[in-house]
């Protein structure tokens, strides 16, 4: 019988490493002057250095080493005073020189961490994820597959290469074996991936799009039987590019990996790429090791050896880290630790965020984010960004808070912004939602309400004010939810005797 995921965990424990590559967003490439633009027609931002041809030499990017070492400062990283450009020798379509400059034994950036909290079942705990190094390389080209079913080599009729990305500055940022994670390794790398990229966001140094591939994680994972001291083989599961998937891909190979033991079956040291569909992952290649890449040092770049005055001066220009930030705006905002956790678990903090610097009430602004701006987007299988922006729903709160809408009223407000009818402030002119707020008018339909319901009015009048929730009920029905639910109760409640 196959297991389950707890029954892997009753029996095995994981070993878990990452490595995440990051595309930095310089404005040229890591060795030539060629534009990064996302996008771009395929094979027009290339030149003799990027495509590897006779006689053309790299330089390097000052802006990404400078990168490269905010990075690792972030990371809790030494910097080394001292590091090496090598040259990563493999054949494949899209690596147009048959080489990768990249670092090998002399990185620039070594012995960091970073600590991620997680919640489980025994509370929130910490755990600290060491970083082995962070190294400088330039990216690959990108192969396109067309024809065939999955977009794949395998069963295309043709292959198209694009240039454009080969040669683009790219970090990888590579960890140490993290053990004891237990079942909690799915959760624990999503964590670390999700904080390493708002470290990333908030140093300025690449856009992160992982939609876009500018952030790529590679997850590997072994299984021991508990209590044996014996490390598993190795799986590497390549360029998971979600954070949802990044936990899958890890919980899916978990369960692979085990049954594959209880049936006597070996693992295989492989790369295997993640299926979004099924939540599995498929073999790739055997896994090279780093003699199969014959590095030796690149020929044509110097060391690199950063001033430690200048490393100082970078040390010194670093933001705030989002950890802090994240418990500065609890305190701030009073936050309960769940519901900070669900805005960051549905990565809408720093909407959130936005739209309170813009004048809304931080209580309000989360409101309706995890609510009901949330509630549409599941409907639609979109985003809540990707339905309003921080402005749209600032204004609607602010509204509120004036006492134009209602919160009724401003769920249709919202309805209409979404279908696109324009500002929330032009969906209230063309759908004449403006609230009921002349006290004539409230009490022409109070007394109508009383009129239609005498024995409930009667009740209110003996001193049983809840009945009155009928009768507030029939005026709000009357005036289309546009009066103000508290201004009727008070001019009821005094007009039957019972007001201050």
């Amino acid at each position: 019988m196959a297991l389950n995921y707890d029954g892997v965990n009753e029996k095995y424990e994981p070993t878990l490493g990452l490595e995440v590559h990051v595309e930095l967003n310089t404005n040229t490439k890591m060795f030539c002057g060629c534009a990064t633009e996302f996008g771009a027609e395929p094979n027009t931002q290339t030149c003799p250095v990027c495509l590897g041809l006779p006689g053309a030499l790299p330089v390097v990017n000052e802006v990404a080493i400078e990168s490269a070492i905010r990075i690792g400062l972030a990371l809790n990283c030494s910097i080394a005073p001292f590091s090496r450009f090598a040259r990563k020798n493999y054949f494949y379509p899209d690596m147009p020189k048959d080489f990768q400059i990249s670092q090998y034994d002399e990185p620039i950036c070594v012995n960091g961490y970073l600590d991620v909290v997680i919640d489980t079942d025994e509370g929130i705990k910490t755990f600290r994820v060491e970083i082995e190094r962070v190294h400088m390389e330039e990216d690959t080209g990108k192969s396109l597959h067309v024809g065939g079913a999955t977009g794949r080599i395998h069963g295309a009729e043709y292959s198209l290469l694009d240039y454009n990305r080969a040669g683009i500055p790219l970090m990888e940022i590579v960890t140490k074996m993290i053990p004891g994670t237990g079942k909690y390794a799915p959760q624990v790398a999503r964590a670390y991936v999700t904080e390493l990229r708002d470290i990333l966001r908030s140093l300025g140094v690449s856009d992160v799009k992982m939609e876009q591939g500018s952030l790529r994680c590679d997850a590997n994972v072994s299984l021991s039987p508990i209590g044996s001291g014996i490390l598993g083989t190795r799986s590497e599961t390549k360029n998971v590019n979600s954070l949802r998937s990044v936990e899958r891909a890890i919980h899916g190979e978990m369960i692979r990996q085990a049954n594959r033991l209880e049936n006597g079956e070996r693992i295989i040291q492989e790369t295997r790429h993640f299926l979004e569909e099924s939540g599995e992952t498929r073999p790739g290649r055997s896994k090279e090791t780093a003699e199969d890449y014959r590095y030796f040092q690149e020929p044509d770049l110097v060391p690199v050896a950063p001033d430690a005055k200048w490393i100082e001066e970078i040390r010194a220009s670093l933001p705030e880290k989002p950890s802090i930030h994240r418990k500065r705006l609890q305190e701030q905002w009073a936050v309960p630790d769940k519901e900070m956790a669900a805005m960051i678990n549905a990565e809408l903090l720093e909407t959130v965020e936005e739209t309170v610097k813009l004048g809304a009430d931080p209580t309000k602004a989360r409101s309706w984010w995890l609510g009901e701006i949330s509630r549409l987007a599941n409907e639609k299988e979109v985003t809540p960004t990707q339905l309003m922006n921080p402005v749209q729903v600032a204004e609607i709160i602010v509204l509120i808070a004036t006492g134009e809408l209602t919160d009724k009223l401003a769920r249709q407000v919202v309805d209409g912004v979404i279908n696109g009818e324009g500002t929330p402030r032009e969906v209230i002119e063309k759908r004449g939602l403006k609230v009921v707020s002349d006290d004539s008018a409230l009490m022409a339909a109070i007394e109508a309400a009383i009129a239609s319901q005498p024995d409930t009015a009667q009740r209110v009048r003996d001193g049983n004010i809840p009945a009155a929730g009928a009768l507030i009920g029939a005026v709000m029905k009357a005036t289309g939810g546009q009066a103000d639910a508290a201004r009727v109760r008070e001019l009821l409640l005094k007009h039957l005797g019972q007001g201050a």
